[in-house]
């Protein structure tokens, strides 16, 4: 027979159970969507914080600043906040979703033992089948970090040469000097020849013929380096006057004369022309000889 006090006993015990695992488990969800907001929250400010103090590192610094001026080390920096960001924040959502869900697996009573377990053995197996993924992602990561590399710069990576297009977390994009796209996974990039960062420098050899009085022709190449450097086309593509070496080397009928230009990067290739030619229209002038070499042998005509 029932009792008068049933339908009270049986919604209390109900409320009771409402009160207890599900109110719990919301709370849990409550709470960990508060930690993800706050975790990214958090990320935004410590990258953006972090860009502002590389922009004003880079302003402080002349060969940086000279750099930054066509905006390459900009879209660098942002590709690589971007990057940071996005991968931080990636990492974030996963730790808090994991906790969460093995913390409400326990509110309803399932052993996590055997799950871990079954996990862990999972996590291994997949492990060994991923190693080459795992690979590329955690050189991605460093290559990020320690910004070996970003968008606009020119690297030899070894597999290929060419103007960094793209930096992801698997791949680097490449385009060479052909207008190929090379697609290199980070794993497999060894070393990195980074021709794009601080400054670079031109070496120019001048070749005269072997006869010409060195006492004559240096002093000429001087002041065709200083014309060059008061230029306002070139100035500000150099960072110093360029230096005349000297006599670099003597063979046969030829006397070479080498010139080192420091300048912006990406500016040796531009220098040495401008400098050729100048220098070669002050020898013309000066009536200075170029290397003559007798069809028969190499030696003078």
């Amino acid at each position: 027979m029932l009792s008068i006090d049933w339908p009270f006993t049986t919604w209390a015990s109900t409320w009771d159970w409402l009160l207890g695992a599900p109110l719990r488990i919301v709370l849990i969800a409550i709470f960990a969507l508060v930690v993800r907001w706050a975790a990214h929250r958090a990320i935004r400010t410590v990258v953006s914080t972090a860009a502002d103090r590389a922009d004003q590192h880079e302003r402080s610094s002349f060969d940086r600043l000279v750099g930054s001026a066509s905006g390459i080390r900009q879209e660098r920096r942002r590709q690589r906040a971007l990057t940071m960001g996005s991968l931080l924040r990636s990492i974030a959502t996963f730790v808090v979703a994991v906790v969460a869900l093995l913390t409400i697996m326990a509110e309803l009573g399932l052993p996590l033992a055997p799950l871990l377990t079954s996990a862990g053995i999972g996590g291994i197996a997949f492990g060994f089948g991923a190693q080459a993924l795992v690979k590329d992602f955690l050189s991605g990561i460093f290559m990020i970090i320690e910004d070996q590399y970003g968008v606009g710069d020119l690297v030899d990576t070894g597999e290929a040469v060419g103007t960094v297009e793209e930096v992801s977390l698997r791949v680097t994009r490449l385009r060479d000097a052909t207008g190929v796209v090379w697609f290199i996974r980070n794993g497999e990039i060894i070393r990195i020849g980074n021709k794009s960062q601080g400054w670079a420098v031109a070496t120019i050899d001048i070749p005269v013929a072997y006869d010409e009085d060195p006492r004559r022709v240096l002093p000429l190449l001087k002041e065709v380096s200083a014309a060059v450097y008061a230029d306002p086309e070139w100035s500000d593509r150099l960072l110093e006057e360029p230096s005349v070496a000297g006599v670099e080397s003597v063979s046969g009928g030829t006397m070479t004369l080498r010139i080192f230009a420091k300048c912006r990067p990406g500016e040796q290739w531009g220098i040495p022309r401008v400098i050729r030619e100048r220098a070669k229209e002050a020898f013309d002038q000066a009536n200075i000889r170029g290397p003559r070499i007798n069809p028969w042998g190499d030696t003078p005509a």
